[in-house]
């Protein structure tokens, strides 16, 4: 109560103030007994009007000491409702006192300019006292680096708010404010060079958006490590509420050094074809299947289906989705958390009779290339023959869209998990030519940190000490983030057609010598000092190089920018299938090396029949019996 008050009094002075000043501007500055008149039976109806106007309008809650533009437009506007009142209670009421309308007019931009001035002032005062107390402290010197906007944002909230950090200077990335100055600090060009700014300035923090690319990121770092400067990344308040970054500065990630441009997706698109939908994701506990789910939540399916052969795993998404489900501002869809194998063909068959979805993501798959050398028939079984039950179940119960991921290994393969994943989308294409399903294949390479691959354990490796091992320093892998690529498999999912192999556009691929060390120097570890490479020369199965495309497709199509579409196979060409099958079926239960044999065999015709003109094409490397 003291603080309205308080706001009470200030308003007054403020209004009546207000309207002295009219008068005298309006009779040039020699107030005659009219114009007192006018003052004196008027000022007290006016300044409680005003009140009560922003009394009504909570004005007086809006901090001084915290306004913004918002709250100067907000005060505006009162003040110009509140000239608006007494003109109109003027013509309706005789018995109001009459006042010029020119001295009104006059009136509400005064009490306007000073509510404004009031709060610059307060504000103000309050930076004054914060330059004050930090004058004497010991501060570090910190860059802002990005855009206008992003980095105006950095430099004021530091500003206004930290007593340990003082901006030195602004880095434009693109030369977008030259010869600028803003909230006092100067703008450089770092086309002039990072390094010269960097020795010119001796700061030794610099802070970046957390959305700049990944290549950016890269380049800036390295030139921050290089002269001694810790770089950070600030996440944006859009991305605090989806729990991937905390509300704090955040260290450099391998993440962020491989992020891309940010997906354009078609939301409506993507929510036309899920919306009300029961949509099955199988895998549904792995790293692709369980980021599928957890970004259907934001497309509106009536029932997700979390499918996958893992007891555990299913544990883990069943317990990580009650969480969500207890906060009470979101609304989930219904959820089924079902642990079965979808090589059990009754078991899908009464999965898709009781829930009939509308749409499948089939994510689940063994993908571990050196094991699925040792594991044949784990890999046949599982990758062919249960993507085969599924696809024949999904035709069977006329399911809207079946999606099934695909990984680049399947191109010209050289090992049993990518053979198995070129079987798996031949037989899917040869269904599709037939069915009213639109099954569609989504390839694309590597994502970062899923479970098993190389990132978690170079992860590991350098906290045991090193040393890391790399199989050969010439092998470059295309990589993408795993919300990066469900968001493009969704996307692949809204327009593709049935028999569509849409292939992801995976940037340009990266050197695993130079992911090993960009995670070793990330780790605040220096190669090769602290933390050597160890080269172990390729494993079984694997090859230096992956590839996305066949030669007949190498004419695909752009349908988005960062999704291509191949060419179609010939309805002649894919009926082959039902007779490869067959062959892999009678020896599912051989010894490894004779599957292994026929495996060849098949995955050989398949991709010849994919090649432009009949091409050689080398032998897998073995395992050992």
């Amino acid at each position: 109560m003291t603080r309205l008050a308080i706001a009470v009094c200030c308003y007054a002075v403020i209004f009546a103030t207000s309207l002295f000043c009219a008068l005298l501007l309006r009779f040039d500055f020699a107030l005659d007994e009219y114009a007192t008149s006018v003052f004196r039976e008027s000022v007290l109806i006016l300044v409680l009007l005003k009140i009560a106007v922003v009394l009504f309008s909570r004005d007086w809650r809006r901090r001084m000491r915290y306004s913004t533009i918002y709250d100067l437009a907000w005060s505006a506007g009162i003040c110009l409702v509140c000239g608006i009142l007494i003109s109109a209670l003027q013509i309706a009421h005789e018995t109001m006192p009459q006042i010029p309308r020119s001295v009104i007019a006059m009136d509400t931009l005064i009490s306007a300019g000073a509510i404004a001035s009031a709060r610059i002032m307060a504000q103000a005062l309050r930076r004054l006292r914060h330059t004050k107390r930090s004058f004497n402290a010991a501060r570090t010197l910190v860059y802002a680096y990005g855009s206008g906007s992003e980095a105006a944002a950095m430099t004021t909230s530091i500003q206004s708010s930290s007593l340990k950090l003082r901006v030195v200077g602004i880095v434009s990335p693109r030369n977008l404010l030259p010869n600028s100055v803003i909230a006092g600090v100067p703008v450089y060009d770092a086309a002039q060079g990072l390094e010269s700014i960097i020795t010119q300035t001796r700061a030794e923090v610099l802070l970046m958006p957390s959305r700049l690319p990944g290549r950016e990121v890269r380049e800036v770092s390295d030139v921050c490590q290089k002269h001694g400067v810790n770089a950070h990344l600030v996440p944006s308040v859009d991305e605090i509420p989806s729990g991937r970054f905390e509300l704090k500065m955040r260290e450099v990630t391998i993440d962020d050094l491989l992020r891309r441009e940010p997906n354009q997706l078609d939301m409506a698109g993507i929510r036309t074809c899920l919306r009300n939908r029961v949509v099955i994701v199988t895998g549904a506990s792995g790293s692709i299947g369980s980021e599928v789910c957890r970004q259907l939540l934001n497309f509106g399916p009536r029932k997700i289906i979390l499918l996958d052969q893992s007891e555990f795993g299913i544990f883990q998404m069943e317990q990580e989705f009650l969480a969500l489900q207890k906060d009470a501002a979101r609304i989930l869809p219904q959820l089924e958390f079902i642990v079965e194998d979808i090589t059990d063909r009754e078991a899908m068959t009464r999965i898709f009779m009781l829930h009939r979805p509308a749409v499948v993501f089939h994510a689940a798959a063994y993908k571990h290339v050196p094991l699925m050398e040792s594991n044949p028939q784990a890999a046949v079984r599982n990758n062919v023959f249960g993507t085969q039950v599924l696809v024949d179940v999904a035709d069977r119960f006329s399911v809207e869209r079946f999606v099934m991921i695909s990984t680049d290994k399947a191109v010209r393969p050289t090992n049993v998990m990518g053979a198995t994943k070129l079987i798996a989308e031949q037989y899917l294409h040869s269904v599709a030519t037939h069915s009213k399903t639109r099954f569609i294949t989504v390839r694309f390479g590597n994502v970062l940190n899923s479970a098993g691959s190389v990132v978690p354990t170079f992860r590991r490796q350098i906290e045991e000490g090193g040393p890391v091992t790399v199989t050969d320093p010439e092998m470059l892998r295309y990589f993408m983030t795993i919300p990066e690529a469900v968001q493009l498999v969704l996307q692949s999912g809204a327009v593709g057609e049935g028999g569509d192999v849409l292939i992801l556009d995976m940037g340009e691929p990266v050197r695993i010598v130079d992911l090993a060390k960009d995670m070793i120097r990330l780790s605040g570890q220096r190669y090769p000092e602290d933390i050597d490479i160890v080269f172990t020369g390729l494993r079984p199965g694997e090859k230096l190089y992956e590839e996305l495309f066949y030669e007949t497709e190498q004419n695909a199509v752009r349908i988005h920018e960062k999704i291509f579409r191949a060419p179609r196979e010939s309805e002649a060409l894919s009926t082959t299938m039902e007779e490869e099958l067959r062959q892999l079926s009678i020896h599912l239960n051989s010894s490894r090396d004779e599957l292994r044999e026929v495996l060849w065999q098949v995955t050989s015709r398949i991709v010849q029949r994919s090649s432009a003109q009949p091409m050689e094409v080398a032998e897998p490397r073995r395992a050992a019996a």
